[in-house]
């Protein structure tokens, strides 16, 4: 026979998967489930608990327990830096992943901090810059609602960005079109970009920040960004909540043998 704790949390999970208890919805606090019968103290925050290890709550001090939303976001991969949206319109990367999920958002949820600092060692490599060298580094925390979904920070050489909205320490997005419509009003107007992705455990900084659930690991992004000619514009690090998001390329599948036979014609 299964322990108290964990009959209560089956209970629970099934409420919260029927939809009796939606995404954002607080659970009852620990004594109301033993005031109505449910087990000890112990038993209802073993059953919490187990809860939050299965990803399907998240319990912080000040909020209680709170049901996780369960469909992840879309993480466009090619559409979301589709020019027309941010040169000719201000749907910048996070508010495109958005449009494509079908969900809401407000521009402040998303901010940022900027500062000059010296740059990292991968930061210098991808920059070609020399070790001791300085870069503005432009720190976003990205949520949906009160829930952290990702952190990106972009580094930027300052003879990119000085002067620019980039480097405005006032909080909130870089304006209309964000970070890359200032950089194409500067002068550097991206072309194409590489992007590697790797999962990893999390930081306890991070699992702090991103509100994570017990052993959940993060995606970390590393994204550079490039002009036509080539000249590397900005390079950025993110680390997304795994679960928070599902992946999408949508891409022309290319063909080199017969690019290279156009070429030698």
């Amino acid at each position: 026979m299964a322990p108290k704790w964990r009959e209560l949390a089956d209970k629970l999970a099934e409420q919260i998967k029927s939809g009796d208890y939606p995404p954002g919805k607080q659970l009852p606090h620990i004594r109301e489930l033993v005031e109505a019968g449910e087990g000890s103290k112990a038993t209802v925050h073993a059953a919490y608990k187990a809860l939050e290890a299965e990803g399907l709550v998240t319990s912080s001090r000040g909020h209680g327990t709170v049901v996780r939303q369960q469909v992840p976001l879309k993480r466009l991969g090619i559409a979301r830096y589709d020019k027309a949206k941010w040169r000719d319109g201000d749907e910048v990367a996070f508010i495109a992943d958005r449009v494509a999920s079908g969900r809401g958002y407000r521009r402040n949820e998303q901010t940022q901090t900027v500062s000059r600092v010296v740059a990292p060692p991968v930061v210098a490599a991808a920059h070609g810059l020399p070790e001791g060298a300085e870069v503005y580094a432009r720190a976003r925390l990205v949520k949906e609602g009160e829930q952290p979904t990702h952190t990106l920070t972009s580094y930027y050489r300052p003879e990119h960005v000085e002067g620019t909205r980039l480097v405005d320490p006032t909080p909130g997005p870089a304006g209309r079109g964000g970070g890359f419509r200032v950089l194409y009003d500067a002068g550097y107007e991206i072309d194409h970009m590489k992007e590697e992705l790797f999962a990893r455990a999390a930081t306890t900084d991070e699992v702090k920040l991103l509100q994570l659930p017990p052993g959940e690991p993060v995606v970390e992004l590393h994204r550079t960004t490039y002009t036509a000619s080539g000249t590397v514009v900005e390079y950025a690090i993110g680390v997304h909540a795994a679960s928070r998001f599902a992946w999408a390329y949508d891409f022309k599948v290319p063909d080199s043998a017969r690019d290279e036979e156009g070429q030698q014609q």
